[in-house]
C-alpha cells in the first residue's frame, strides 16, 4: 500500500509539474516580454509588417525584434538578418514566412531556446495533402521540442494588458486597445480569423474592453482547448466569448468548462454546423470535423456554456454578463411607461421561456399604495403618462418588487427624457438591492454610464434584451444546480458484448430495466407450442446480429394467435428473411406477449466522436423517425437529469394524463433512463451504439417494459490503427 501511494503521489507530482511546464509556455505566447517577428517587413499593409506597426503604434513595453535579412531596419527599430543575431532569447517568435519555410523557420527557433511561435501562413491541411504533410512536420517539430506552436494558418493574438499584439488585424487601428480594466473585460476567442476581428468590432460598438484577441488557427499544436485552460486561469478575463467549427477533446473541454464554472467565469460561444449545410462549410474550412449539433447544444447545456446565436447576441450576452454580480431567477416583473410596450415585453419574454407571473393581491395593493397614479399593476405595470408629474414613482415601485421574493429581477423600459427623468430613481433602488435591473431605453438617454456603473445593464432593443435573458437566465439558474455525479463504471464479466435483441435484453435486466416475458424458438414446432403456453396475442421477431432494422426485411410480425397462425408465421418469416438477406446469420425467431400501455418512448446510448457516449431519449416506436421530438444529454445520467429531458419533449403532455387519459410512470421511465446510462458507461469504451425503442411506458405505478433493443461495439484495434496513422 505505501508503495501505490509513493507511486500514485510520484505520477501526481509529475503531472503537476507538466502542466507548470505548460502554463509557462503558453504564458510565452499569451504575454510575452520579447518578442522576435521572423519574415518581418516594414510595409504596414503587409503581414509581416503590421504586427509591428501595432506593437510600436500602441506602445508594447517589452523588447521587439524584427528578423529579416533584407532590411537594416523597420519601423525604427534594428532589424536583425537572423535569429542567431537577435540578443538573448525571445519569449515568443511570430513566423511572417510562406508555409514551405516554416519546419526550418520552427526549427531555428529552437535552437535559439525559444519556447513558444505563433505561425500566420496558410497552406497547410485545410488546402492541400502537400500542405497536410507539412502540418504533419510541424506537430513533429512541436513533439520533439516542446514548443508551444500556435496556428498555422492564423492571425495572430493581441493581450491589451500589456499591448503584446501579434495578429495582423487591421481593425485594431479603428478600435484601439482601451488602458484599464472597466466592468469586465471579456477575452475573444475564435477558430476563424476574419470573425475574431468581426466580433472585436461589434463588442466595442456595445461598450466591450477586451483581455485578449485570439484565433487559433488550424490548432496543429495549441488547441482551442489549451486557449480555455490558460484564459480560465487569467485574473484580467473576466470571461470568454467566441467561435468553435469543431472541437478536438471532447473531455478536456468538459473539464475546462467545470473550471470556468467553478471559477464563476461565464463562457459563451457560438457553434458553427447548425445547418447540415452549415456543417459541411465548417469541414470544408478548417479540416476538422464539426460534431453533430444536437450533441453539440447538449453539451454546452450540460457543461454550463451559454450558446449564442449570432455576432450581436454574443455580444450582449457578454455585456448582460458583466453584471453577474446581481441576483436574479426565472421570475420576471415588467415595468414600463407605455402599457402596450409593456404588454408586448410580456409576450415576447414568454414565448422565450421567461416567466411573468401575476403578482398576488397584497403585492397589487402594496404597489399601487406606493405610487397611486400608476395603472395596471398585475405584471406587467405600466406606470401611464402620470409618471411624468409624480416623482418617486419608479423607486417606489421598483423597491417593492425588489424586497418580494414573489418576481428574481425588473425590468425597466422608458425612452430618451422619460429615462433621464427616471434613471436616478432605478439607480438608487439598485444601491439598496443585489437584484438585476434591467433598463432599455427606446430613445438615447444621457444617463447610461450612470446606469452601467450602478449595475444596470442597458439595452436599446426589447428583442435583443429578451433574447439575452433568455439564455441568460437558465444559465444563472443551472449554475446553482449540483452537476450529476460521474459514476465509476462498474466491471462486467462478459465474453463479449451483446450480439442480438435477447442477450441485449439479458443485459439491460442486470441493470434493472424490465423486458417482460419472452423466449427464443428456432423451430416451428417450438413456435406453435410457446403460443399456446403464452395465451394471447405474442409478437414474433427475427434474432439476428446482422439484421438492426427487422421491419424492412419481414422480421416482425405482431398481433400472432394460436398455435397455427404461429407456426405459419415462424415458416413465412425464416424464408422471407432468407430470401433477402441470405448472408445474415438467423439465431430463431424471439416470441412474447403482447403488451400496452400510455406511450412508447426511446431511450439510447450513441458514441460522439468529440464528447463520447451521449445519452437520448425521444418518442419511440414508429413516431421515433417520424417527430423530430429528442432530448440529448452527455453521461452520466441519473434520475434527475432523466427527468429534466423528458420535461422537454414536446410528447411530454402525454406522459401527464393529456385530455383525460391515463398519466404514466414517470418515476419508472426515469429509473430506466439513469439504468441505461450506467449500462453504457459499465460497457466502457467498447460501446459504440445501445438503444431501446420502444420504452413501453405503463401507466402510474405500473413501469416500462424494454420491447425491443440493440447493442453494437467498437472496432477498437481498427480505431487504434487509424489514430496511429493521423500522429
Amino acid at each position: 500500500m505505501p508503495r501505490n501511494t509513493e507511486v500514485m503521489d510520484t505520477n501526481n507530482l509529475m503531472n503537476t509539474l507538466l502542466s507548470a511546464k505548460r502554463s509557462h509556455r503558453m504564458a510565452k505566447l499569451l504575454s510575452p516580454q520579447s518578442i522576435a517577428v521572423i519574415g518581418a517587413s516594414g510595409d504596414a499593409g503587409r503581414i509581416g509588417g503590421v504586427a509591428l506597426d501595432l506593437l510600436v503604434r500602441f506602445g508594447f513595453e517589452g523588447e521587439i525584434y524584427p528578423v529579416n535579412p533584407r532590411h537594416d531596419s523597420v519601423f525604427g527599430l534594428p532589424c536583425h538578418p537572423d535569429l542567431d543575431a537577435v540578443p538573448g532569447v525571445p519569449d515568443l517568435a511570430v513566423i511572417a514566412v510562406r508555409a514551405a519555410l516554416v519546419p526550418d523557420a520552427l526549427r531555428a527557433c529552437h535552437a535559439k531556446g525559444i519556447e513558444a511561435a505563433l505561425v500566420y501562413a496558410s497552406g497547410f491541411s485545410e488546402e492541400s495533402p502537400e500542405g497536410a504533410a507539412l502540418e504533419r512536420e510541424i506537430a513533429t517539430i512541436a513533439s520533439e521540442t516542446g514548443l508551444v506552436v500556435a496556428g498555422p494558418n492564423c492571425m495572430g493574438n493581441a493581450n491589451f494588458g500589456t499591448n503584446a499584439i501579434t495578429a495582423f488585424a487591421t481593425i485594431l487601428k479603428n478600435y484601439p486597445p482601451v488602458p484599464g480594466s472597466g466592468r469586465g473585460r471579456p477575452a475573444l476567442l475564435t477558430q476563424s480569423g476574419n470573425l475574431c476581428a468581426v466580433f472585436y468590432a461589434l463588442g466595442r460598438r456595445r461598450g466591450l474592453d477586451f483581455s485578449h484577441f485570439i484565433n487559433t488557427g488550424n490548432e496543429t499544436v495549441v488547441t482551442f482547448e489549451d486557449y480555455l485552460a490558460y484564459l480560465v486561469e487569467d485574473n484580467a478575463t473576466s470571461c470568454v466569448i467566441g467561435y468553435v467549427e469543431g472541437l478536438r477533446d471532447g473531455p478536456s473541454f468538459r473539464r475546462i468548462a467545470a473550471r470556468f464554472r467553478d471559477a464563476g467565469k461565464p463562457l459563451i460561444l457560438i457553434k458553427s454546423g447548425e445547418s447540415e449545410r452549415g456543417a459541411d462549410a465548417a469541414r470544408s474550412h478548417t479540416a476538422a470535423l464539426s460534431g453533430d449539433r444536437a450533441v453539440y447544444r447538449a453539451a454546452f447545456r450540460d457543461f454550463g456554456v451559454m450558446r449564442a446565436n449570432d455576432p450581436t447576441h454574443l455580444m450582449d450576452l457578454a455585456y448582460l454578463a458583466g453584471f453577474a454580480e446581481r441576483t436574479c431567477g426565472p421570475r420576471a416583473a415588467v415595468t414600463s411607461i407605455s402599457g402596450a410596450m409593456g404588454a408586448l415585453m410580456t409576450d415576447l419574454l414568454g414565448a422565450e421561456g421567461v416567466q411573468v407571473p401575476e403578482l398576488s393581491e397584497a403585492l397589487q395593493a402594496n404597489l399601487q399604495d406606493a405610487a397611486a397614479s400608476i395603472g395596471m399593476v398585475s405584471n406587467p405595470i405600466d406606470y401611464t403618462g402620470q409618471l411624468m408629474n409624480q416623482g418617486g414613482a419608479v423607486e417606489a415601485v421598483l423597491g417593492r418588487l425588489a424586497e418580494s421574493d414573489e418576481v428574481d429581477f425588473s425590468i425597466l423600459y422608458g425612452s430618451g427624457a422619460v429615462f433621464d427623468r427616471i434613471a436616478e430613481e432605478a439607480i438608487r433602488v439598485a444601491g439598496q438591492s443585489r437584484k438585476l435591473i434591467v433598463a432599455i431605453d427606446g430613445g438615447i438617454s444621457s444617463h447610461r454610464a450612470d446606469l452601467e456603473a450602478a449595475g444596470i445593464p442597458v439595452f436599446d432593443c426589447v428583442a435583443r434584451a429578451v433574447k439575452a435573458l433568455a439564455v441568460y437566465l437558465p444559465w444563472r439558474s443551472r449554475l446553482s444546480r449540483a452537476p450529476v455525479a460521474q459514476v465509476d463504471a462498474l466491471p462486467l464479466s462478459l465474453p463479449g458484448l451483446p450480439t442480438n435483441e435477447h442477450e441485449c435484453k439479458a443485459l439491460l435486466r442486470r441493470f434493472g430495466i424490465g423486458t417482460g416475458e419472452e423466449h427464443l424458438v428456432v423451430t416451428k414446432d417450438q413456435a406453435g407450442a410457446r403460443a399456446e403456453s403464452l395465451g394471447g396475442p405474442v409478437a414474433m421477431k427475427m434474432l439476428s446480429a446482422d439484421i438492426a432494422h427487422k421491419t424492412e426485411v419481414g422480421g416482425v410480425r405482431l398481433n400472432v394467435t394460436g398455435r397455427a397462425e404461429a407456426t405459419e408465421t415462424f415458416e413465412t418469416m425464416m424464408a422471407q428473411v432468407r430470401a433477402l438477406r441470405p448472408d445474415a446469420r438467423l439465431d430463431g425467431i424471439l416470441m412474447q406477449r403482447m403488451e400496452t400501455g400510455v406511450a412508447e418512448l426511446l431511450v439510447g446510448v450513441t458514441r460522439d466522436p468529440v464528447f463520447g457516449p451521449v445519452l437520448t431519449v425521444g418518442a419511440g416506436g414508429v413516431l421515433a423517425e417520424l417527430l423530430d421530438d429528442a432530448v440529448h444529454a452527455l453521461l452520466p445520467v441519473d434520475e434527475s437529469k432523466g427527468l429534466d429531458m423528458l420535461k422537454e419533449l414536446k410528447i411530454y403532455p402525454m406522459l401527464t394524463g393529456f385530455r383525460g387519459g391515463p398519466p404514466a410512470d414517470i418515476p419508472a421511465i426515469c429509473k430506466a433512463i439513469a439504468a441505461v446510462s450506467r449500462t453504457a458507461l459499465a460497457l466502457g469504451d467498447a460501446l459504440e451504439d445501445l438503444e431501446i425503442n420502444p420504452l413501453l411506458v405503463k401507466p402510474d405505478g405500473e413501469g416500462v417494459l424494454a420491447l425491443d433493443a440493440l447493442c453494437t461495439g467498437r472496432r477498437l484495434q481498427a480505431d487504434s490503427d487509424e489514430r496511429q496513422d493521423t500522429r
